[in-house]
């Protein structure tokens, strides 16, 4: 568990992924003056499209593989098939893209977590699947250079306040449907839940995994009332004349 406001932010982790990418030439197309065909404008919107796309996911596989010191713009645009002229066009430095990079693995990952939360069912069992999806996340995790780097950034605190409100939502859901406790606001329990769950990054196997997540949900369950031992009743002698 992470100590401190500041701190909780940071442990939030998500994977990184890894592509092959075509080393063929994927230099911008030429710029037209003019007017230019709606056809032609979408080609060349999704051609840059791809060559952003290229730039992201192998610079990241760059970095992780030999380090963030090591990797030079030079490197990337070789390695993606472009000129140096055009990566600069797309981003500043290295950082720049890699901070791209994890935005959007970020909001994919927090776009699954919203369909398991929106998907049928009742609400226990999707917040099941959701505190079961989101540890899978965090030990797909590997601490690297790299995620130090990026686990900091704005967009990973607007991510945690977003996991914090959907998770906090369904246990809401569940608690009126009276299978999640009531004795605790669902704020304090969203952020028990997602704590406990980020030890997962450290776990080795799935069967571990799933022991994680269900220790998790045995925190949730209702409060039930202390039971009283019934006292024995008392019978009095009969009384013999």
């Amino acid at each position: 568990m992470c100590p401190g406001k500041e701190a909780e932010y940071s442990c939030i982790h998500f994977t990184i992924h890894f592509v092959s990418v075509n080393t063929g030439r994927l230099d911008e197309a030429a710029a037209y003056t003019g007017w230019v065909p709606k056809l032609w404008n979408q080609t060349i919107e999704a051609h840059r499209s791809d060559v952003r796309a290229a730039i992201l996911e192998t610079t990241a596989a760059l970095v992780t593989e030999r380090g963030l010191q090591s990797v030079t713009m030079s490197e990337v645009a070789s390695a993606v098939g472009i000129g140096r002229a055009t990566l600069y066009k797309y981003f500043s430095d290295v950082g720049a893209i890699l901070r791209e990079w994890h935005e959007g693995r970020v909001r994919d990952h927090l776009s699954e977590l919203s369909t398991l939360a929106a998907a049928g069912g009742d609400a226990r069992a999707r917040l099941e699947a959701v505190l079961t999806a989101f540890a899978s996340i965090q030990r797909e995790h590997h601490a690297t250079e790299l995620a130090a780097l990026l686990h900091g950034g704005d967009h990973v605190v607007r991510a945690w306040h977003g996991l914090a409100k959907l998770v906090t939502d369904l246990l809401m859901e569940s608690a009126r449907a009276g299978v999640v406790r009531r004795d605790v606001p669902p704020e304090e329990i969203a952020r028990f839940c997602l704590h406990a769950l980020t030890a997962a990054s450290s776990l080795r196997s799935e069967a571990a995994l799933r022991r994680l997540v269900a220790l998790t949900l045995a925190g949730l369950q209702p409060a039930t009332a202390p039971q009283t031992e019934e006292k024995p009743k008392r019978t009095h002698p009969k009384q013999t004349r």
